[in-house]
């Protein structure tokens, strides 16, 4: 495992001090890049009385960014975490498989994990862009501080870093490649009436549970949309052979 090429994201935070105890809780466990997304409140001097020692560094070298596409487009794989499951946001791992997932996905590839507010955390428009959804296992009551689901993955993780892969995946599309292709894919679906165009991200999130089952590679995506620009010219041919004869 790679722990340079995990990133704990922070998706609208609310609070300054569990910035910093987020930073605490990486540096105990030796991962270093934080990202935060669209925070509503990043008081440094709030942060760092919480961020103590060293992992003042990881405050200090942290990425902040206003759009969640921009932070996690160059990732090859997104962790999403949630503590309400149901049929929109299905629990698919835990931190203890993810981390064993991750010694294998994180030697060639980035991976960044999102945690959400602290008052609601991840929506499901959040949870489409990643390819699995972690919950940690927990009692009738499941919700937990931030930095303590923080700390919870990133000691699995420093755990499972121990572990040698037997096999290093290989090179994954990024986001930006990836919502490139379900954007065109969602398009030549709707033309061909494949899905409704009344509520066209409902399919789309099917689609995308299935193909992440599978996490792609560049050149996959490319043959996707290869067969989408095929299906679009075909289209564009039928079109074109009603319309003459029409006018014949």
């Amino acid at each position: 495992m790679r722990l340079e090429n995990i990133a704990i994201i922070l998706v609208e935070s609310q609070i300054p001090e569990n910035i910093g105890a987020v930073a605490r809780s990486m540096n105990n466990m030796g991962l270093r890049r934080l990202i935060l997304v669209s925070p509503k409140n990043c008081d440094l001097s709030r942060v760092v009385k919480m961020a103590t020692g060293s992992s003042i560094d990881i405050i200090e070298e942290m990425e902040i960014y206003d759009d969640l596409m921009k932070a996690i487009g160059p990732l090859q794989y997104v962790v999403g975490t949630t503590a309400r499951i149901g049929a929109q946001r299905p629990a698919l791992t835990t931190p203890r498989k993810l981390a064993t997932d991750l010694v294998s996905i994180s030697r060639n590839n980035l991976v960044g994990i999102l945690f959400g507010p602290e008052d609601r955390g991840l929506s499901n428009e959040h949870l489409r862009y990643c390819h699995t959804i972690a919950a940690i296992p927990a009692a009738e009551f499941s919700s937990l501080n931030l930095a303590q689901a923080v700390m919870i993955f990133c000691y699995e993780i420093f755990l499972a870093a121990k572990e040698t892969p037997l096999e290093p995946t290989p090179r994954l599309a990024n986001k930006f490649e990836l919502e490139g292709m379900y954007k065109h894919l969602k398009d030549v679906l709707m033309k061909i009436g494949f899905i409704d165009r009344q509520n066209p991200e409902h399919w789309m999130l099917n689609i995308r549970r299935f193909l992440s089952r599978m996490p792609l590679r560049a050149r996959e995506v490319r043959i996707i949309r290869g067969i989408c620009r095929q299906i679009d010219w075909y289209m564009e041919q039928v079109q074109k052979l009603k319309v003459q004869g029409k006018q014949e």
